[in-house]
């Protein structure tokens, strides 16, 4: 292989690092960069999403969020639903994380089954519980466990039907992250507290759960990010019914800008549901990092 010639060398030396990257951030700006910022102006406008009539209405849409009921109430579902999955998913990833790292046999193939779901398509797993919730009571959950339930139906369920549903496909991705961080936990420390007779609840209180801070804080934050915008399952097993039951913030503008074509009232919307994404991320960082030095 022929060595560089000095004039390549003095050509490396002297092109700035930024200039390697300019191609993707150019197809990154066209691609992301400028939509986003279009539709910053599109919410304050009354775009109906075809042609290029509009008019500019200030902070008209905004104003007319704040007066949907319909809207309202799904930002209420979108912060149960969040709720639900942090809390839950995250502790379903973390006692599965916890017995897939002990010593088993089977533990590398327990590892595959369990983070098996994370990769179908939420549109798939969501036409699989509609099978599983089915309201027949011999068939589905309901035969299995004998009772009589419209999980998807009834409006006092099926927000909790759905939270089941991403819990079931997501606790594997949160149980991989903390089974990254356990496998970073020293096992010297673990035998020097066995040595000073801490049971295995003290260890994990003691040694396993402050050193499990990062894992804590990454886990969180995908979780809390993915409930405040979930749409894929929502969309496909319920689309937000009964009435208005499942109904959340990213299938409300969704319907607006597709079904009743108002992509101005849509935008702003999906404006407001960005904004407070980044400030729910914002504070959940600052707080969790913090927790972090002080573990």
């Amino acid at each position: 292989m022929s060595r560089p010639t000095a004039a390549w060398r003095r050509f490396n030396a002297a092109t700035p690092p930024w200039l390697f990257a300019a191609p993707a951030l150019v197809v990154y700006a066209l691609v992301v960069l400028y939509p986003a910022l279009s539709g910053v102006v599109y919410a304050f406008t009354d775009w109906s999403g075809i042609g290029k009539d509009m008019s500019f209405v200030g902070l008209a849409n905004f104003g007319t969020l704040l007066g949907d009921e319909q809207a309202m109430g799904s930002i209420g579902n979108t912060l149960l639903l969040t709720v639900a999955i942090v809390a839950v998913q995250n502790g379903v990833g973390l006692l599965l994380a916890l017995g897939v790292h002990a010593k088993l046999k089977s533990r590398a193939l327990l590892r595959v089954i369990f983070f098996a779901p994370v990769v179908v398509s939420p549109v798939m797993v969501a036409f699989l519980w509609k099978y599983i919730y089915n309201p027949d009571p011999s068939a589905g959950l309901n035969g299995l466990l004998g009772l009589e339930v419209d999980w998807l139906g009834d409006p006092s369920v099926a927000l909790w039907s759905i939270a089941g549903m991403v819990v079931w496909q997501y606790a594997g991705y949160s149980m991989v992250i903390f089974l990254a961080g356990l496998e970073g936990v020293p096992k010297e420390l673990h035998e020097a507290a066995m040595i000073d007779g801490a049971g295995t609840w003290q260890r994990f209180r003691y040694v396993t759960w402050p050193l499990l801070a990062p894992a804590v804080t990454i886990n969180l934050m995908l979780s809390t990010i993915g409930g405040l915008k979930l749409f894929d399952q929502v969309f496909a097993a319920t689309n937000g019914g009964p009435g208005y039951a499942t109904e959340t913030l990213s299938t409300v503008l969704y319907k607006q800008a597709f079904v009743f074509g108002k992509f101005g009232y849509s935008t702003a919307i999906a404006l407001v549901l960005a904004l407070f994404v980044a400030a729910v991320s914002f504070v959940q960082v600052s707080y969790l990092r913090g927790r972090e030095v002080t573990a």
